[in-house]
């Protein structure tokens, strides 16, 4: 570079200086001054340029993420090594459901998987993935049809979807029956135990994966719903979403028959007392504040089942045990009176503890008696 240039350019840099609003402090070496002149000619420069250049660097941005989710998925493929699971226990919520694969989340780990019927993790990633992967294996099953009614199995809170075996194995029992009866009848009913972290997230956000995996069944089956405890009220909840936001799915009028076991439908004295503890939220997380101390300002985003439903309250006033922290009649935890909710269609109490409502066999016949199209309390009688 001769002199003329390096003049050229020592003007350019000052220019650049004065337009960015600087002026050199003192006299100072002309390398400082040249190297400060520089630094301000890239600032400027930046400013000038962020306009102009905003979509090309969205584009190059774009592109790159492209590049690195193919990176990641030629890496999964290396490492997506299958293994058993224990299906979700606390820290896995169902997205998706096909014939008893599931696309679960870990919101703790911000992290993606499929498995199997048998809880054998297939893959694991991104959403998106997970998704594509499962379509890949329904577009490769054998065609078959689709249920014509599902039967939801909502645990409570702290629990998972084990909890609620012996309402499925009752539905199995009595379909089973059914079709010994009427061999030509399709009417069996296909159980769908939902699983969601229940201490990990609010109470909306389980609604809102439980809302995905409902309108993304396949076909259009009739809906029932077994819930327990705070089971119901993410239930609720997704019923007071669809009345709010829409049902693009029309999934409110295939609602059949909803059977509600312990469920605190005017939130729980009991949690709020416990809430003054420091564990409590640490223990129960968001969700089971919201059931406490917080549900005057939640409980208005419930909505009520538009369809036939019963509620089994626990009732053990007669045992010489019971929960100081409660008034009235309880199974220990949730009041009969919490239980109650305007527009049910029927209500019985058994003397049974919160934590085996969905355990005891009069409870279990009481609650598929009901999904059948029958009573309650003719259950209970018999």
């Amino acid at each position: 570079m001769n002199k003329q240039d390096r003049q050229l350019k020592f003007e350019r840099y000052c220019d650049a200086y004065q337009e960015a609003g600087l002026r050199p402090r003192g006299r100072g070496s002309r390398r400082t001054h040249f190297i400060a002149m520089g630094l301000s000619l890239w600032c400027a420069c930046i400013a000038r340029e962020t306009a102009h250049s905003r979509q090309t660097a969205d584009d190059l941005l774009e592109a790159r993420i492209e590049q690195e989710d193919a990176e990641l998925k030629e890496d999964a493929k290396l490492w997506n090594v299958e293994l058993p699971t224990l299906g979700g226990k606390q820290f896995w919520t169902d997205h998706r459901w096909w014939n008893g694969w599931r696309v679960q989340y870990n919101s703790t780990l911000d992290h993606w998987r499929l498995i199997d019927p048998n809880h054998v993790r297939k893959a694991w990633g991104g959403k998106q993935a997970m998704l594509d992967e499962l379509q890949r294996i329904q577009s490769a099953a054998p065609s078959s049809s689709a249920p014509k009614e599902v039967v939801f199995l909502m645990h409570g809170l702290m629990r998972t979807s084990g909890s609620m075996k012996p309402i499925e194995a009752e539905l199995a029992r009595v379909d089973a029956q059914i079709l010994e009866i009427h061999p030509e009848s399709h009417s069996a009913r296909q159980a769908i135990p939902f699983s969601y972290a229940s201490t990990r997230d609010p109470i909306a956000k389980h609604a809102a994966a439980f809302r995905e995996l409902v309108e993304n069944l396949p076909g259009t089956p009739q809906i029932s719903v077994v819930g327990h405890s705070m089971g119901n009220i993410v239930f609720r909840h997704a019923i007071g979403d669809w009345q709010r936001n829409g049902d693009p799915q029309g999934v409110l009028p295939r609602l059949n028959r909803v059977v509600m076991l312990g469920p605190p439908n005017q939130g729980s004295a009991f949690a709020k007392r416990l809430s003054r503890m420091g564990l409590f939220e640490m223990i129960t997380g968001n969700s089971g504040m919201q059931l406490g101390p917080a549900w005057e300002n939640f409980g208005h985003a419930l909505g009520t089942p538009p369809c036939p439903f019963g509620i089994v309250a626990g009732d053990i006033s007669k045992s010489p045990i019971q929960n100081p922290l409660i008034k009235g009649a309880s199974d220990g935890v949730v009041t009969v009176e919490e239980a109650r909710l305007d527009g049910l269609t029927e209500i019985v109490s058994v003397p049974v503890l919160h934590s085996f409502l969905m355990s005891n066999p009069t409870a279990v016949r009481a609650t598929v008696s009901f999904l059948s199209g029958n009573g309650l309390q003719n259950a209970i009688e018999d």
